[in-house]
């Protein structure tokens, strides 16, 4: 029950002042450098995109190459999926900052090996570990988000981290594009740029540890280490992983959407993805600017996101379908930062780093099956469309009964949670 729950101890570090400057050019640097560690990933998803079909060329004498082709893209993020809860205990036990700098320079290590090795099994085993070191660094870096910021400002720069991951995508894709036109090697050069932002982390990214105290002491008055929430955290993980098939289900379906429609052009195939993706940043800018806690929120963000499913579904042209994802990714763009401040909220300093490996696992694993569901929807409704739509209604779904959940303390007297009374 919702209103049995006691108040979690990071409530008073959500009320509290953030622990670093949050003005100046330091404060710009930290949270570029942040931004931009939180994009490595989204780079390792996107970017050699465009040139799997020249890979496959390439590798056209290896048995099996046309499932392992493909592996090659996504590898990354079922390694990352399945290694973060690891990392987050890393990052609590050895330190964010530490962590950050060694997995940011080992991202270059093997993001980069595909440019030396010949052999397509070599390729996959180092871009899984590509997908090893996202997965620390996605952890470190929305770890240091949460230890650097609290109340508002934490909120601001989760849903900043969002709509950079999303900006993002659309460059990298692009970038992979015109890089791969040079050849199918080309493009893994880009992952040596994790060179320049290692040093400049180790030299502004201040360590959080003066925060331990603080936070421990709000959370514990004895000092001893509480016990790790994991009743609380693991509600949210769930919908989490939910609400990343939600989330990847345009990017990952639009183009076959458009093409079971009879759009065949790229081009327009790439600006109605485009369009989508803008939407994303525009719910994430709108969640930014709102002045509500986020749990509130999630069953209407949830209601948008299958209203835009709903319109795709039924969608018997382009334009119709591309305003149906418009609607869909104003939700997502909301709901990503809504859950990721929901599970800081949850979550003590010293537990911090557990935690949002758990977030940052229940999201990429979403993300990984997203496609799978879909096909089994679609066989099973007999279309794509119609297993968007039946998404959709798993997403309404959702939404009342989390709706319904949260008015039950009201009428029972209990009392709400820290959250639910800001």
């Amino acid at each position: 029950m919702p209103g049995s729950v006691p108040p979690s101890p990071a409530a008073a570090d959500d009320t509290a002042p953030s622990p670093v400057a949050v003005s100046g050019p330091a404060h710009l640097l930290r949270v570029t450098l942040l931004m931009a560690g939180s994009c490595l990933p989204i780079l390792g998803a996107v970017l050699i995109a465009p040139v799997l079909p020249r890979m496959q060329d390439h590798f056209a004498s290896v048995p099996g190459a046309k499932a392992l082709v493909p592996l090659a893209l996504t590898v990354p993020a079922l390694a990352l999926a399945v290694l973060a809860p690891f990392a987050g205990v890393i990052v609590d036990r050895l330190g964010r900052k530490r962590l950050l700098i060694v997995a940011t320079l080992l991202y270059a290590v093997f993001g980069t090996a595909p440019l030396w090795l010949d052999s397509l099994g070599a390729i996959i085993v180092s871009r899984a570990l590509v997908g090893v070191t996202e997965a620390a660094i996605m952890t470190c870096c929305t770890t240091l988000i949460g230890d650097y910021y609290s109340g508002r400002l934490r909120v601001r720069y989760l849903a900043l981290q969002t709509m950079c991951a999303s900006a993002s995508a659309t460059v990298f894709f692009v970038l992979g594009g015109a890089a791969g036109a040079a050849g199918w090697r080309v493009p893994f050069w880009v992952y040596a740029v994790s060179l320049v932002l290692a040093p400049l982390m180790a030299s502004a990214l201040p360590g959080p540890a003066s925060q331990v105290t603080r936070v421990s002491v709000a959370g514990s008055p004895d000092g001893s280490r509480r016990a790790f929430p994991w009743r609380q955290l693991g509600g949210i993980c769930a919908l989490t992983f939910f609400g990343a098939m939600v989330f990847y289900t345009v990017p990952v379906e639009m183009s076959y959407l458009l093409d079971d429609l009879g759009v065949a052009n790229t081009g327009v195939i790439g600006l109605a993805t485009a369009v989508a993706s803008a939407a994303t940043v525009g719910g994430a800018i709108a969640f930014a600017r709102l002045e509500r806690a986020p749990e509130p929120m999630l069953p209407a963000v949830l209601a948008v996101c299958a209203a835009g499913f709903g319109i795709m579904s039924v969608a018997g042209n382009a334009p119709l379908l591309v305003v149906g994802a418009v609607i869909n990714c104003v939700g997502t763009g909301m709901l990503l930062p809504a859950l990721l401040t929901s599970a800081m909220s949850r979550l003590a300093f010293e537990d911090r780093g557990r935690g949002t490996g758990l977030w940052t696992a229940a999201f990429f694993g979403g993300e990984f099956v997203c496609p799978l569901v879909l096909l089994a929807g679609e066989s099973a409704v007999g279309s794509l469309a119609g297993a968007v739509g039946a998404l959709g209604v798993a997403a309404l779904l959702v939404a009342a009964g989390l709706r319904s959940v949260r008015r039950r303390p009201a009428t029972s007297g209990a009392r709400p949670l820290p959250d639910e009374a800001a």
